[in-house]
């Protein structure tokens, strides 16, 4: 049985725009579809329609190939945003992408208030170029990540509520393991996402970063931020014990592959501005191998 139809979801033009999600998830999110196959098959397309709506709305902002001012895409962002919490709030959507949105948030119940912070972030992403304190970035954090958690725990199902410190705290992990990997294209977009006051508390400013050169300096500052992400990475671990035993597995393989970002740019010696740090095949296979034999394990009990 496919996913749509294990899933229950049999309307012809609901399956296309299910489809159309789960096609950006493989094209876009390696490891993200990675950990989604480790869900029961049921699961799967509400989790691909969060992705398409979050990568849909990502790609207004961050293609680098638009002709597009950052005026224009803040105006097509809010056009097709607005729109798009109007239909989540109507309960109905002809959008390719809103509609397998508004069906599973209509299924979930889960809280409009999610997707309106993250399309908050994404606006603020075509105005804000730099974030002075970790709490500043915090908000954007909160938009752009931390929220995909909170949205993703209804599917993935909760046993007590500890999950949803655990959802927001890795959905930080992960972004801000994004950030130091990206910090070149990041440039290229005239964006710092690394607190400027923590680098500055290393010596780095704007123009060494601009340089893109590493610097005893720059390294030093990195070495902080990792220090960060694995922190917060540890803290959500038993969190993920509080999801429903058959997602466990998926979120355990995603935790180690998007934060396992930082091992690599270890790896790579933190030249981040020569090279881009990516989760080597071999890793990805040490790590879906087990997960997979554990959700298998986790679908036969339940």
């Amino acid at each position: 049985m496919d996913e749509l139809t294990a899933a229950g979801i049999t309307d012809p033009a609901l399956r296309a725009s299910y489809a159309e999600c789960k096609r950006l998830n493989s094209l876009h999110g390696k490891t993200y579809y990675l950990a989604t196959l480790l869900l029961p098959p049921a699961k799967r397309p509400f989790v691909h329609a969060l992705y398409g709506f979050a990568r849909f709305a990502d790609e207004i902002v961050d293609d680098l190939n638009s002709t597009l001012s950052d005026e224009e895409k803040a105006i097509e962002l809010t056009t097709w945003g607005n729109q798009v919490l109007q239909d989540l709030k109507d309960g109905n959507s002809s959008d390719h992408i809103g509609r397998a949105l508004v069906d599973t948030v209509n299924r979930f119940q889960i809280p409009i208030e999610y997707f309106e912070a993250f399309l908050n972030s994404m606006a603020m992403d075509l105005t804000v170029s730099e974030y002075q304190s970790f709490d500043d970035l915090m908000e954007y954090v909160y938009g752009s990540a931390s929220v995909i958690g909170l949205q993703m725990l209804p599917i993935l199902g909760v046993t007590n509520s500890e999950a949803y410190a655990a959802a927001e705290k890795l959905g930080t992990a992960f972004q801000l393991a994004n950030f130091i990997r990206d910090i070149g294209e990041d440039l290229d977009r005239s964006r710092i996402y690394l607190p400027i006051a923590e680098l500055k508390a290393h010596g780095v400013d704007r123009e060494m970063l601009e340089a893109r050169i590493l610097t005893p300096q720059i390294k030093a500052a990195l070495v902080d931020q990792i220090a960060r992400v694995r922190r917060i990475q540890s803290e959500a671990a038993a969190g993920i014990k509080a999801l429903a035993p058959e997602s466990q597995a998926c979120i355990e393989a995603a935790s180690e592959l998007y934060c396992g970002i930082v091992d690599e740019v270890e790896r790579i010696n933190f030249e981040v501005f020569n090279i881009r740090a990516k989760t080597s095949t071999w890793r990805r296979i040490k790590v879906a191998v087990p997960a997979l034999i554990r959700a298998q394990r986790a679908r036969r009990i339940k």
